[in-house]
């Protein structure tokens, strides 16, 4: 496969064109249909995988059948990353939101990549430390803010993840829908809507379809 969208990822920053190929010949790219379990939870962890095309939510089903999401992955996020580390199972489960195409690398390919190309270490030490400190900051926000304090701070973070500026504020251009809000949020899909209904009416933010602009005011305040 061609190497011009591996050369847009973070963590193989700096590779050369020669690196850029020996990593290229090492990928495999498969194709998922929306709704397909790409990894399970308690899977063996010997594969990492770059998203190229489409999304991914990474969620945990609870024994009752209530379902968490994580985070929602977008065209050039990673995930499987930490096995890559310690070659434990899976601890959670990445399912395709929309048709999704993403590339894999083995974990014994990629270890060999490291010891080739050291830098990589580093750059994928401070992916796992932000991996880390949001899932941090998800549990907390979970525990101790209220619901709308949850769904707000849902909207914020992906604003600010994976919104544009514009001249107004930021514009987060497709939105997770209201269900996947609530999963995220720990809530229910009526609850997210009154939420952006208030923060709307207020002037926070306006919304159109499933663009959502969050105004300059709201980071001052």
């Amino acid at each position: 496969m061609p190497d011009d969208f591996l050369r847009k990822i973070e963590l193989f920053s700096g590779f050369t064109d020669a690196e850029f190929a020996d990593l290229a010949q090492l990928t495999q790219t498969r194709r998922y249909k929306r709704g397909a379990f790409i990894v399970l939870a308690e899977d063996e962890g010997d594969e990492f995988f770059i998203i190229r095309k489409g999304r991914v939510k990474v969620n945990i089903v609870h024994q009752d059948g209530r379902e968490l999401i994580l985070s929602l992955l977008g065209v050039g996020d990673v995930f499987g990353e930490l096995s890559l580390l310690d070659g434990q199972p899976r601890s959670a489960n990445v399912v395709a939101a929309d048709p999704t195409e993403i590339i894999a690398l083995r974990r014994d390919h990629f270890i060999d990549l490291i010891f080739k190309h050291p830098h990589i270490a580093t750059v994928l030490l401070a992916e796992l430390a932000g991996r880390l400190r949001k899932t941090d900051m998800q549990i907390e926000g979970l525990a101790l803010m209220n619901v709308a304090s949850r769904v707000s701070k849902t909207i914020l973070n992906l604003v600010v993840e994976q919104g544009v500026e514009t001249a107004e504020g930021i514009l987060l251009q497709q939105r997770p829908t209201h269900r996947e809000l609530a999963k995220m949020a720990g809530t229910t899909r009526e609850t997210v809507t009154r939420v952006l209904n208030r923060l709307e009416a207020e002037g926070y933010i306006r919304c159109k379809g499933r663009r959502i602009l969050v105004f300059n005011e709201a980071y001052d305040e």
